[in-house]
């Protein structure tokens, strides 16, 4: 890896439609954190007065992704468009995470990771209670119910 491949690892919507351009994409896996429906929606997938549930990624565990290689100069617009895409209401950190690539190599990549002390960190629910937030949820980007099973 060279010192200014800038790699970003995408566990949930990214890996299906990350909306920026990439060089290379890879099955990917992160440790130390898990995939989880442990947010609150209040934007994509929810409203603040009905929300929906989407996946974070929580601490323990790992999580098997997608990573994609975006090219030097497509840095700062792809940085700038995932901020915004992500960070809409600041229930993710933005970190760098060591991630093992299908065919063996190790990159740092841009992972986004849940705040748990925001207030739609909804923690571990039980299948009844992300059932019905799953079932009620809709917002910018559609019905959650899409979102879940695409994911």
């Amino acid at each position: 890896m060279t010192e200014s491949a800038f790699w970003v690892f995408g566990y949930g919507s990214l890996m299906w439609k990350p909306g920026f351009d990439y060089a290379e994409r890879h099955a990917a896996t992160l440790h130390g954190w898990r995939r989880a429906l442990c947010v609150y929606s209040h934007v994509h997938r929810g409203t603040p007065d009905r929300p929906g549930l989407v996946l974070g990624l929580d601490r323990g565990g790992s999580c098997r992704g997608v990573a994609f290689r975006v090219e030097e100069s497509q840095r700062a617009a792809t940085l700038a468009y995932l901020r915004e895409r992500e960070l809409v209401t600041h229930v993710y950190h933005e970190i760098e995470g060591g991630v093992r690539l299908d065919d063996g190599r190790r990159v740092r990549a841009l992972v986004y990771v849940v705040d748990q002390r925001h207030a739609q960190y909804a923690g571990r629910l039980d299948r009844a209670h992300q059932l019905a937030f799953v079932k009620q949820g809709r917002g910018v980007s559609g019905a959650n119910r899409d979102y879940v099973l695409n994911t």
